[in-house]
């Protein structure tokens, strides 16, 4: 097609895409559980409307989502709080009716007495008495009697006196505060159990797994799955076949000529391009914090936590340690990417704007300001030291979306400021460049970015939490896994121009066709997170067909990849020796992260994103070690691959040649992917297939419960991710060192500005006639 159509194929896709979000965002408020006064037959106030909203600031408060999860959302250390008190419930409520047929004693009861109690139960489960006029639910004796029960249950829990006990024991001590609790974990228990009002399921489909309350898969989870294969099937074979018609056409015009190691020994950085390594040593740090953190969570899981005589769980409980680590993870990846977008700006025009460096310097203490805020507030706010406050400065409470309100308006701040940058920096050389110019695409993906973090601010302190629940996924799923995955396919365009590997209008095809793909499939395939969270069955069937779809850009990636490790008049081996020689590939060490990054986008993002995603599948193993192992291999394996490569390549233009470490880096690039491959082989992935089949044969709970996490197989598998994870560890290590110890080994900053042409532009227009797949 010619160039002048590409805006009509592009506004297409945002406009189906976007329409769909808007439809799920209203499905979302219309049809959102309500939250009612629970009353006994007799009238009396059992569980109030206002206890399950403050239960949800408590959950909040001390971050409990990074123990346990609500709705199968969250972390997975400790139980699903909404099947823990279904199940809780079921149990009660079979013990109240059992003792009145017996007169208290249960042993007496028969089997057809036990199977008779047991349907009545599950049929009052199922019941929903919701008064809408009146904002009330009025409960049976026997539920009634179940949820004065779950208070006192989770009053052991979290005081340490049950087996089920949060540990170290007196998490939560306050009887205020774990009453309101209770009130908030009845609610998603009747969530999951009572038929949304003229539907034939739940409000999360029957959603968890649990025979004994009544919850098994809907018919349409099994017919959506289908559908979703189908479409799969066909999309795939569909976008293969105009792959392969338009191969010639579509390809990244390879070239033969790429940039050797005497080009980059002779190059001289700009005074912005110098001002952005000091982001690449920041992220690097931040990558080890991380993984010093995840090591102590683990440490709890096998219960590893006391060193000479001191139990380091009672200082830095998991709520902390798991907080830090999940937010480190995309502080350090976005810092990577935002200074490696700064990186480029010399290559789309060479007069740098005055006071540039200054604004950099600017954004780059915003971002440290970011991280030390988290830090301070993830420690401070599930420790209740900031009295109301926790959710200013502390941890909001949302898995993801930790940052405390404070933190999070500096880090618009400082994305707002980045914007800036890059605008002032493309800006000259925008006049005369097609809309699709490669300048363009790069101030597109970060506007973009930007206006899209708005959505974290969304959900309220009182918000429903299925509202905001689905505002958080708006930041993990559109922010983080759509549009930057189509700004890390643009940068990595534009590096692999810089590389000498592509021509700039190879590039931009490539981008095109990427950001169709991405957009089109990624924007209604949010709705995969959405199955269980109690959203209408809509939702799901989008879900079904367009999550499934993701995987085919991938697929694409995956083929195109070969056309550069087949390049001729070049290779990536290098020798032994630091030192840089010959006139080899100048980018091999980076090179090889983008080449890890094809391998773990198929693999960890393509396969096992695909075997999760279906529903019937979803509907067993949502919040398990399954879920788990496709978010490690995909964010470790794509976006961590990605950073370190964007780190590598800018830092080669740096440092100056006789400080280049080649046996260093290549070192410590298989220690980590090697290290990361063995974690995900030797623990989440059989992890995840043990709790999926205890999930299938005894219900979700159980595989959920402390008896399953702490049990000896699921402990075994976690003591043999240590196998990979000190390999990995050991790979990061001496990264650290090799940037740390390169601040005063960086070229000298040029003094005048460079009379060559700049390498991401060109002044012609594109051609009217170019073909692209």
């Amino acid at each position: 097609m010619k160039s002048t159509n590409w805006w009509k194929y592009l506004l297409a896709v945002l406009v189906v895409g976007a329409s769909g979000v808007i439809f799920m965002g209203f499905s979302t408020y219309k049809d959102a559980p309500p939250k009612p006064d629970y009353i006994s037959p007799e009238g009396v106030e059992i569980v109030q409307k206002s206890a399950v909203e403050r239960g949800q600031l408590v959950f909040q408060k001390y971050a409990l989502m990074e123990y346990g999860s609500m709705f199968g959302d969250g972390a997975a250390r400790g139980p699903d709080f909404t099947a823990e008190a279904l199940h809780r419930i079921a149990v009660d409520m079979n013990n109240y009716y059992g003792r009145q047929v017996t007169d208290g004693n249960l042993s007496e009861l028969s089997q057809i007495e036990k199977d008779g109690i047991s349907v009545q139960v599950r049929r009052e489960l199922k019941e929903n008495r919701y008064d809408m006029e009146r904002n009330i639910v009025v409960l049976t004796e026997g539920y009634a009697y179940a949820a004065e029960q779950l208070v006192d249950y989770y009053r052991l829990k979290f005081k340490g006196n049950h087996k089920e006990a949060f540990k170290p024991a007196g998490y939560i001590t306050d009887d205020s505060e774990l009453n309101d609790l209770s009130a908030f974990f009845f609610w998603g228990a009747w969530v999951c159990a009572a038929e949304r009002p003229g539907g034939e399921s739940s409000y999360t489909h029957n959603w968890p797994f649990d025979e004994y309350a009544g919850n098994v898969p809907t018919p349409s989870v099994i017919l959506w799955s289908v559908i979703g294969m189908l479409f799969l099937i066909f999309g795939l074979g569909a976008v293969l076949c105009t792959y392969s018609y338009y191969s010639k056409a579509s390809q990244l015009q390879v070239k033969e000529n790429p940039v050797n190691n005497k080009s980059v020994e002779a190059s001289i950085p700009t005074a912005t391009q110098r001002a952005a390594y000091k982001f690449f040593v920041v992220a690097v740090a931040l990558l080890f914090i991380q993984i010093v953190a995840g090591v102590l969570t683990i440490h709890d899981f096998v219960g590893f936590t006391t060193f000479f005589g001191y139990n380091i769980s009672e200082f830095l409980q998991i709520t902390i340690t798991r907080s830090w680590h999940v937010q480190l993870s995309i502080l350090w990846i976005a810092t990577c990417w935002i200074a490696g977008s700064i990186f480029l700006l010399p290559g789309i025009h060479r007069q740098e704007p005055n006071r540039q460096v200054l604004l950099i310097n600017v954004l780059f203490g915003l971002l440290v300001s970011v991280v030390v805020g988290m830090l301070v507030g993830c420690f401070l706010g599930p420790k209740n030291l900031l009295g109301d406050n926790w959710r200013l400065f502390g941890n909001q409470g949302w898995e993801f979306v930790e940052l405390g309100k404070v933190w999070q308006i500096v880090l618009f701040a400082a994305l707002i400021m980045w914007a800036v940058i890059i605008y002032r920096g493309v800006k000259p050389a925008l006049k005369g460049q097609s809309a699709f110019s490669l300048p363009y695409w790069i101030l597109y993906s970060v506007v973009a970015i930007t206006i899209l973090f708005l959505s974290s601010f969304v959900g309220g302190k009182n918000t429903n939490f299925v509202i905001a629940d689905f505002w958080r996924w708006c930041v993990i799923h559109m922010w983080a896994e759509c549009f930057f995955e189509v700004f890390t396919t643009i940068v990595i365009a534009c590096y692999m121009v810089f590389m000498g590997l592509v021509s700039r209008q190879g590039a931009t095809r490539v981008i095109y066709l990427a950001t169709l793909l991405f957009l089109g499939s990624g924007l209604l395939g949010i709705s995969h997170n959405f199955y269980w969270n109690a959203k209408p069955a809509a939702l799901m069937a989008i879900g079904s067909v367009f999550s499934t779809l993701q995987v085919i850009p991938l697929v694409l990636l995956t083929l195109e990849v070969w056309k550069f490790v087949r390049i001729p008049g070049y290779s990536i081996r290098r020798s032994e020796d630091s030192a840089v020689t010959g006139s080899s590939f100048g980018f091999s060490e980076a090179f090889l992260f983008l080449i890890a990054v094809n391998f773990w986008n198929f693999f960890g993002a393509g396969v096992f994103g695909l075997i999760i995603n279906l529903p019937i599948i979803n509907y067993y193993e949502h919040g398990t070690y399954l879920t788990v192992n496709h978010g490690h291999a995909a964010l470790m394996g794509v976006y961590g691959n990605l950073s370190i490569a964007a780190v590598l390549f800018c830092s080669r233009h740096v440092i100056t040649s006789r400080r280049w470490n080649v046996r260093l880096l290549r070192s410590t690039f298989w220690a980590i992917n090697v290290g990361l491959l063995l974690m995900v082989l030797m623990d989440t992935f059989p992890a995840g297939v043990l709790q999926f089949r205890s999930v299938v044969e005894n219900g979700y709970w159980v595989a959920r419960s402390q008896e399953f996490i702490l049990g000896g197989a699921f402990q075994v598998l976690t003591w043999m991710r240590a196998v990979g994870g000190v390999l990995f560890f050991a790979g990061v290590i001496p990264l650290l060192y090799f940037m740390v110890s390169r601040l005063n080994s960086l070229k000298a900053a040029a003094t005048t500005q460079k009379s060559e042409e700049p390498v991401l532009i060109t002044e012609e227009l594109p051609e009217r006639d170019v073909q692209v797949a």
